[in-house]
This record gives structure tokens, sequence and C-alpha cells, in this order.
């Protein structure tokens, strides 16, 4: 996870808006976040959102909010959550079980999917925007 946080980083993760992180419980979605904060530069104590469902990050000059939606009952809860705040200003947000409030998101820039099979992991990636796109074709050359 740590090599590809980095390569992630290195291709311009940080100019993103929407990183929707999936996959079963247990995959690796939070570790994947850590390992990009650490990859940005972050020294602090990196704490899972799944009880207070968003943690933010400032620090430098990056503004991170990191979700975790798994907790959501219904998909309207996330109006009560200010969750068009947090597309508002110069942010990077990754966000995990992206499919717990459908309609709800924009399309991600990037979109991550960890399977794991036979005790290895298996990371898809997906652009959903142009700027995504990009960061793909720079993580290839």
């Amino acid at each position: 996870m740590a090599g590809l946080a980095k390569n992630l980083v290195t291709a311009g993760l940080a100019k993103l808006g929407l990183v929707t992180l999936g996959g079963m419980l247990g995959a690796g979605k939070t570790t994947l976040v850590k390992e990009i904060l650490r990859a940005l530069g972050y020294q602090g104590l990196v704490k899972s959102p799944t009880f207070t469902l968003a943690e933010p990050y400032q620090f430098g000059q990056y503004s991170i909010m990191h979700l975790d939606l798994y907790r959501l009952e219904d998909p309207q809860e996330i109006e009560f959550l200010g969750y068009r705040e947090w597309f508002s200003g110069n942010k990077l947000v990754l966000i995990e079980w992206p499919e717990k409030a459908p309609g709800f998101l924009p399309d991600p820039d990037l979109n991550v999917m960890i399977q794991i099979q036979k005790n290895k992991r298996q990371i898809l990636l997906e652009s959903g925007t142009a700027t995504g796109k990009l960061l793909l074709e720079q993580l290839t050359t």
C-alpha cells in the first residue's frame, strides 16, 4: 500500500477533488488513506473515521477530508453531515464506502477498488473525470 500511495502522490493525487475507495471490510481502504497522508508528509495520528464519519486533516498546503460512510443507514443522512462543504474550496476528499450515498456524490476523479484474491490485494484504478484520467496517465508513463 505504501508503494501505491507514493506513486499516486507523485502522479498528482493532491490535485484531485474526490477519490472514492471501495472494497470489502478489511480490504485496506483506511490503510491506503493512512499511507497517502504519510506520502504527503503528514506526521500526526491518522484515525479511522468509522465512528466519527469524517476526519479532517490540515497540514502544510493540504486540506484533506477522510470520510467513511459505512455506518450510513439512509443516503439522505449525508445531507445532515454537511457534505456540500466537503467539496468547497481546494480540498482532497477521500471517501470510503461511497456506494452508501448514491446520487449525492459527484463523479470521483479517481475510484480505487481494493479486492482480495487468494490472500493478495488487487487494486483497480478507474478515472471518473478528465483530471483523474490525467493522473492515471501519469502513473503509466
